[in-house]
């Protein structure tokens, strides 16, 4: 499958003009040539305009809403990012000494703040346009694999040093596993849908795991696991490819940006990269655990971590898989018997599908518990 170039779609010119309107509003060169919408994500309303200077020359910028019904206090949001990024430029060119390197870049709008009020309301920020550049929806192959965890691995190290106080918890307790065990624990109690009688195999799975829930929790509450600055988004559609060397460029997509650990990042990542199965896949059978593709991530991620990862966090790497599959499992299965309040399905039974595809893939990670662990140790001792 070729990478992902952004599908993007034509504007009317009602949207043209509300657009035209707000990149005016930033601080970029030249005069509105032109808009277009990039559909390559599911929260925000993106938007590529391009510029002309006066030589003739054309720039391309990403202008980008945030939307308010996911992110409530959508400055907050904007804070996060501006820090991050200011963090990440001054480090890439003051300390890193990279000069060559793309990152994200925030600009300013009238007023110097990095956002401004659209007409029709709503927060807009603008973007540079990383150029040359693709993202790929899917991991097909060890090279993508390693690449992809080598950017999270990467944008960690550059905020390492970053104190995790700084940012704002935009979206509480993201990554509280007890809490959404307590919650599944609750809608199936009071099964308002009459859903829960046909899926208690599935809650007894997640019960007899019940003790495994807290475990990062409890590291990080005694200091075990120190809390940092976590993306929270760990797909390979958030990594930018160069499309002539096929190396990661950067990563994107900061909104969930905030304090955490690094193993929800990373057990994300393994969860969205080592099975070939759809999320939602209903035929179980193909829910798989590539091991080749797992070793790619642990390598890629651990080149990248040697300087900052503590021995009890790179310890907890293979049962992050584990924790956060489990998780996503536990939100899906509460999200069917609570009636498809959350995520958007297509068909009955999809939130069902959703949280079979994870359990299935639990099993998957524990039958292979032993060896991950093995391979994490390795590479790690081998750094």
């Amino acid at each position: 499958m070729p990478p992902s170039t952004s599908p993007v779609r034509q504007v009317d010119e009602s949207v043209l003009k509300a657009i035209t309107l707000i990149a005016d509003q930033f601080a970029i060169e030249g005069e509105f040539a032109e808009g277009e919408e990039v559909h390559s994500g599911h929260i925000n309303s993106t938007y590529r305009v391009t510029f002309e200077s006066g030589d003739g020359s054309l720039n391309r910028y990403i202008l980008q809403r945030i939307n308010e019904k996911v992110f409530k206090d959508p400055l907050a949001v904007m804070r996060n990012v501006e820090c991050v990024t200011r963090h990440i430029n001054w480090k890439v060119l003051r300390v890193k000494k990279d000069l060559g390197g793309q990152t994200l870049n925030l600009y300013p709008g009238r007023g110097g703040r990095f956002w401004v009020a659209g007409p029709n309301g709503g927060i807009w920020r603008c973007y540079n346009c990383i150029e040359g550049c693709f993202t790929y929806d899917i991991v097909e192959n060890t090279r993508q694999a390693y690449q992809a965890a080598r950017a999270f691995g990467s944008f960690q190290d550059l905020v390492s040093d970053l104190p995790p106080d700084e940012l704002e918890e935009t979206i509480p307790r993201f990554h509280d596993t007890r809490m959404r065990y307590e919650r599944l624990m609750e809608v199936a109690e009071s099964d308002l849908h009459g859903r829960a009688g046909a899926v208690s195999a599935e809650l007894e799975f997640v019960r007899k795991r019940e003790a495994e829930v807290d475990r990062v929790l409890d590291g990080l509450r005694s200091g075990d696991i120190p809390q940092r600055i976590t993306h929270n988004d760990t797909k390979i559609n958030n990594v930018m490819i160069d499309g002539e060397t096929d190396e990661a460029v950067c990563v994107i997509d900061l909104d969930t940006v905030m304090p955490g650990s690094v193993l929800y990042d990373f057990g994300d990542l393994v969860r969205t990269a080592v099975s070939p199965a759809a999320e939602d896949e209903q035929d179980l059978s193909k829910v798989q655990l590539r091991m080749p593709m797992f070793e790619a991530l642990v390598e890629g991620y651990l080149e990248a971590g040697k300087e900052f990862l503590k021995e009890s966090e790179v310890s907890l790497l293979a049962f992050s898989a584990k924790l956060i599959t489990l998780e996503i499992g536990i939100r899906f299965l509460t999200d069917h018997i609570e009636g498809d309040v959350y995520f958007k399905t297509q068909r009955p039974g999809h939130n069902l599908d959703r949280a079979r595809t994870q359990l299935q893939l639990v099993e998957e990670i524990e039958a292979n518990m032993d060896q991950m662990e093995r391979f994490v140790k390795k590479v790690w001792k081998g750094q």
